[in-house]
């Protein structure tokens, strides 16, 4: 098993977003934005979450950069929440957890398939690659120091040269 060796939790990503997505509304509202909804009645209507909590998980998002609050285009009165880049960085993610989802907690199987819109083919599994594309297991990964990555490709390009 791999052991990161950092026990300093303020350096680690993973409790970094666990504060912005760690928990199960926030993740159903971006579920919802990446299918193109973005009118606060509509995630209300989709979700059959409560207002208060809608409007706290939303405000949230927007806070955290995930998405943006801007107003309709064709009615001034009426806000828009939209997916920013950083929003989209979590597709990976969401589509791993839903993968995981699907192969080990749910025993129903989906009528709803992600597919490729070139090809109309279902997308592969998420998966952990090396640097250069070779497929990676549990066994295969370390936790290093930037400074060693740092000496490493020093070292390399002196080989090189």
């Amino acid at each position: 098993m791999m052991k990161d060796t950092s026990c300093d939790l303020a350096q680690c990503g993973l409790p970094v977003a666990l504060e912005v997505m760690g928990e199960r509304w926030s993740f159903m509202i971006l579920r919802a934005a990446f299918n193109n909804v973005c009118h606060f009645e509509d995630f209300l209507t989709l979700l059959g979450i409560a207002r208060n909590i809608l409007s706290n998980r939303l405000a949230r998002l927007v806070d955290h950069g995930i998405l943006a609050r801007d107003p309709c285009a064709d009615d001034r009165r009426r806000v828009e929440y939209r997916l920013t880049a950083k929003g989209y960085d979590l597709l990976p993610a969401m589509l791993a957890l839903r993968q995981w989802g699907e192969k080990w907690g749910s025993t129903l199987c989906p009528d709803q398939v992600l597919c490729d819109e070139r090809d109309g083919q279902p997308i592969a599994p998420i998966l952990i690659r090396a640097h250069d594309g070779r497929l990676l297991g549990v066994q295969d990964l370390v936790w290093r120091s930037q400074s060693e990555i740092a000496a490493s490709r020093k070292a390399a390009e002196t080989q090189v040269a």
